[in-house]
């Protein structure tokens, strides 16, 4: 009999254990729409940049529709949503969340786990991004690159950039807000990222739902 009410207590235990108890893993993202949304050139006569935000969270469908307008594959040769000097496609997107730190891999559409727990506030010195629901941070893969580190800043800082505008349109065509900031200590978001010696951080940007 106690042997019984062992097991049925570790039973109940195991069914009980809430979401936030479960390992984090990497995460699998819902197929990016590719479809509609706000006509371009009203897009951008609505694109802002904001620095207050509501602390709701974005859905899985909307940050893979997001993370694919910046830097997504969009054809069968593997070029993407965005231009990158000689197709070096050094680029790489990390999403720094409350539940923890992931890598966007393109091609397999998918979050890869860096990290887990709250970095949000390393990701730059103002105040909102430690309550924003999403801290995008652009870092530069210089083994993927040729050229002189002159050039490879240049290049990788131009490619970013197209990247952010990107993040900047969807958002608008979303009724999303976000910023591109430079503001940010990049040694200690580099270890948060456990990035190499041949990454560079070059740009942050959050997104989120504008603050009521």
């Amino acid at each position: 009999m106690k042997l019984v009410l062992v097991v049925f207590a570790v039973a109940v235990l195991t069914v009980t254990l809430p979401l936030s108890a479960q390992t984090p893993s990497d995460i699998t993202l819902p197929a990016p729409q590719q479809e509609g949304g706000m006509p371009l050139m009203q897009a951008l006569k609505e694109r802002k940049s904001t620095r207050e935000y509501s602390t709701k969270k974005l859905s899985p469908q909307v940050l893979s529709n997001l993370l694919w307008a910046a830097f997504g594959i969009s054809r069968t040769d593997g070029r993407r949503t965005a231009p990158s000097a000689r197709n070096f496609q050094e680029t790489d997107i990390y999403t720094v969340m409350q539940e923890g730190v992931y890598r966007y891999d393109a091609k397999e559409n998918m979050l890869k786990l860096v990290a887990v727990g709250d970095y949000r506030k390393k990701t730059g010195a103002q105040a909102f991004v430690a309550t924003a629901p999403l801290n995008l941070v652009y870092v530069a893969d210089y083994s993927k690159m040729k050229g002189s580190k002159t050039d490879q800043e240049l290049y990788s800082s131009a490619d970013v950039g197209f990247i952010s505008q990107n993040v900047y349109l969807f958002c608008a065509s979303e009724g999303l807000a976000t910023v591109v900031r430079g503001w940010v200590n990049r040694d200690e978001c580099a270890k948060v990222l456990k990035l190499g010696e041949k990454n560079k951080i070059v740009l942050t940007q959050t997104v989120g739902y504008p603050k009521e």
